[in-house]
Protein backbone atom coordinates (compact mmCIF):
# COMPACT_ATOMS: atom_id res chain seq x y z
CA UNK A 1 0.00 0.00 0.00
CA UNK A 2 1.44 3.37 -1.00
CA UNK A 3 1.30 6.43 1.31
CA UNK A 4 -0.20 9.36 -0.06
CA UNK A 5 2.37 12.48 -0.75
CA UNK A 6 -0.12 14.19 1.91
CA UNK A 7 0.60 11.81 4.34
CA UNK A 8 4.50 11.57 4.36
CA UNK A 9 4.06 15.87 3.99
CA UNK A 10 2.41 15.28 7.13
CA UNK A 11 4.98 13.85 8.78
CA UNK A 12 7.51 15.54 8.12
CA UNK A 13 5.61 18.89 9.20
CA UNK A 14 4.90 16.93 12.72
CA UNK A 15 8.38 16.63 12.72
CA UNK A 16 9.81 19.76 12.27
CA UNK A 17 7.22 21.77 14.05
CA UNK A 18 7.47 20.20 17.11
CA UNK A 19 11.35 20.63 16.85
CA UNK A 20 10.27 24.42 15.87
CA UNK A 21 8.43 25.14 18.77
CA UNK A 22 10.87 23.38 21.07
CA UNK A 23 13.49 25.46 20.52
CA UNK A 24 12.26 28.78 18.93
CA UNK A 25 9.57 29.22 21.06
CA UNK A 26 10.71 27.56 24.69
CA UNK A 27 10.53 31.17 26.19
CA UNK A 28 7.28 31.94 24.89
CA UNK A 29 5.92 28.44 26.02
CA UNK A 30 5.30 26.45 28.63
CA UNK A 31 7.63 23.89 29.17
CA UNK A 32 6.80 20.07 28.75
CA UNK A 33 2.84 20.97 28.64
CA UNK A 34 2.23 20.89 24.46
CA UNK A 35 2.49 18.36 22.35
CA UNK A 36 2.16 18.14 18.53
CA UNK A 37 -0.92 14.98 18.11
CA UNK A 38 -1.44 15.59 13.89
CA UNK A 39 -1.19 16.91 11.44
CA UNK A 40 -3.66 17.31 8.39
CA UNK A 41 -2.61 18.80 5.29
CA UNK A 42 -4.58 19.91 2.34
CA UNK A 43 -4.34 17.72 -1.10
CA UNK A 44 -3.02 20.31 -2.64
CA UNK A 45 -0.47 21.21 0.21
CA UNK A 46 -2.05 25.02 0.33
CA UNK A 47 -2.60 24.88 4.13
CA UNK A 48 -2.50 22.06 7.10
CA UNK A 49 -4.09 21.86 10.47
CA UNK A 50 -1.45 21.10 13.42
CA UNK A 51 -3.45 19.53 16.31
CA UNK A 52 -1.91 20.26 19.76
CA UNK A 53 -2.70 18.57 23.20
CA UNK A 54 -2.64 20.29 25.96
CA UNK A 55 -1.72 19.47 29.46
CA UNK A 56 -3.11 22.29 31.69
CA UNK A 57 -6.31 22.52 29.55
CA UNK A 58 -7.02 25.95 31.67
CA UNK A 59 -4.50 27.81 29.47
CA UNK A 60 -5.28 26.14 26.29
CA UNK A 61 -6.92 29.09 25.09
CA UNK A 62 -4.08 31.38 25.82
CA UNK A 63 -1.71 28.93 24.06
CA UNK A 64 -3.40 28.47 21.14
CA UNK A 65 -4.30 32.09 20.41
CA UNK A 66 -0.39 32.25 21.32
CA UNK A 67 0.73 29.79 18.16
CA UNK A 68 -2.26 30.98 15.85
CA UNK A 69 -0.83 35.02 16.01
CA UNK A 70 3.07 33.57 15.21
CA UNK A 71 2.08 31.11 13.07
CA UNK A 72 3.31 32.99 10.20
CA UNK A 73 6.60 33.33 11.77
CA UNK A 74 6.56 29.44 12.44
CA UNK A 75 5.94 28.98 8.62
CA UNK A 76 8.72 30.84 7.78
CA UNK A 77 11.28 28.91 9.63
CA UNK A 78 9.72 26.02 8.76
CA UNK A 79 10.09 26.82 4.87
CA UNK A 80 13.69 27.44 5.79
CA UNK A 81 13.53 23.68 7.12
CA UNK A 82 11.97 22.09 3.88
CA UNK A 83 11.94 21.93 0.08
CA UNK A 84 8.42 22.33 -1.07
CA UNK A 85 7.15 24.14 -3.75
CA UNK A 86 4.74 26.25 -0.83
CA UNK A 87 5.20 26.26 2.59
CA UNK A 88 1.33 25.84 3.63
CA UNK A 89 -0.62 27.91 5.93
CA UNK A 90 -0.93 27.16 9.75
CA UNK A 91 -3.96 26.83 11.70
CA UNK A 92 -3.34 25.52 14.99
CA UNK A 93 -6.14 23.42 16.76
CA UNK A 94 -6.51 22.55 20.55
CA UNK A 95 -6.67 18.59 20.28
CA UNK A 96 -8.92 17.63 23.37
CA UNK A 97 -9.40 14.06 22.97
CA UNK A 98 -6.61 13.03 25.92
CA UNK A 99 -9.08 14.85 27.79
CA UNK A 100 -11.95 13.14 26.91
CA UNK A 101 -10.17 9.70 27.30
CA UNK A 102 -9.09 10.56 30.74
CA UNK A 103 -12.51 11.63 32.08
CA UNK A 104 -13.61 8.25 30.67
CA UNK A 105 -11.38 6.37 32.64
CA UNK A 106 -12.30 8.58 35.63
CA UNK A 107 -15.44 7.69 35.36
CA UNK A 108 -15.09 4.02 34.30
CA UNK A 109 -12.63 3.78 37.47
CA UNK A 110 -15.62 5.44 39.45
CA UNK A 111 -18.34 2.77 38.33
CA UNK A 112 -16.04 -0.18 39.41
CA UNK A 113 -15.88 0.95 43.18
CA UNK A 114 -18.02 -0.99 44.84
CA UNK A 115 -20.80 1.18 47.00
CA UNK A 116 -21.15 0.57 50.65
Amino acid sequence: MSVSRAERVSGLLRRELADILQREFEYELPRGLISLTDVEVARDLSHAKVYVAILESEQASEIIAFLNENAGQVRRELGTRIRLRLTPSLKFIHDSSSESGQRIEELLAASRKPKN
